[in-house]
């Protein structure tokens, strides 16, 4: 049966989407996408250096026949900055997609719900396909969904933290309300981080620094490939109920009993 992920028009097979930052070679970059198995690959539009024509860029090392390149608003700090890069983004992707990142503080990299909300209310009305970073807020989430945008896309913990999943009963919220996708983004650090986010429910996971910084990102991406994997494929099967008590696995069912000794 096929269990393909549909975000607005388009759809897929993969539940792992990947970033192109923080990676010590281009090589590495390109290899660990390739083993991540991905179909969506997300780009920093701000962090590309486009005033040099022939310059080569991040984009230009990847198979952009293989990848939907998801360009980013990341480094934006207000909403007329995201609103900025978001266009600058659409015409170096010729895409309208856009990860809406508005994040004003650079110490800790939360985003800002209100901006956030401006912002992707802005960019739907321009005809942009929005998913929208956000702190995991349930209530936020359902406005945006109602903005209009493609997904929601929660936090797990602190961009580039490696903590995993501080946010389980707010994402356990988000997933039970939600009528659009729902991607877990930021704060990852192992597989089993990805395959807890599915389990839960939630419908992919982006991941960028647990793949780019691993001692090696080739083979972490196709470890997070399998996490995500085994966690949908849990989540559709149904777990069992939690018990506060034992429940024996092999009952003790027409059992023969031992003959007392004469």
């Amino acid at each position: 049966m096929a269990d393909d992920l549909v975000i607005a028009d388009k759809t897929f097979k993969s539940r792992l989407i990947v970033g192109t930052g923080r990676y010590r070679t281009m090589e590495e970059m390109v290899d660990a996408i390739d083993a991540s198995g991905t179909e969506m690959v997300t780009v920093a539009i701000r962090r590309l250096d486009l005033d040099n024509p022939t310059e080569k860029t991040i984009l230009d090392y990847i198979d952009w026949t293989k990848y939907n390149i998801l360009p980013n608003t990341a480094g934006c700090k207000t909403v007329e900055e995201a609103l900025f890069v978001a266009r600058l983004g659409r015409q170096v992707s010729q895409s309208n997609w856009v990860k809406l990142e508005v994040i004003p503080d650079a110490s800790y990299l939360l985003p800002d719900p209100i901006g956030t909300l401006e912002a992707a209310q802005l960019l739907v009305k321009e005809g942009f396909i929005v998913l929208p970073y956000i702190h995991a807020d349930p209530v936020l989430a359902k406005r945006l969904e109602e903005a209009g945008c493609a997904t929601v896309m929660p936090l797990g913990s602190a961009i580039g933290s490696g903590q995993g999943i501080h946010t389980a009963e707010e994402i356990r919220i988000i997933v039970e309300q939600a009528r659009v996708p729902v991607v877990v983004d930021a704060g990852l650090g192992v597989p089993s981080d990805a395959s807890e986010a599915l389990e839960m429910g939630a419908d992919a996971v982006l991941v960028n620094t647990a793949i780019a910084q691993a001692q090696d990102p080739t083979l972490m991406a196709q470890a997070f490939r399998k996490g995500v994997e085994a966690g949908r494929e849990a989540y559709v099967a149904g777990r069992i109920p939690r018990r506060a008590s034992a429940a024996a696995s092999s009952p003790a069912v027409d059992v023969p009993q031992p003959v007392a000794a004469n």
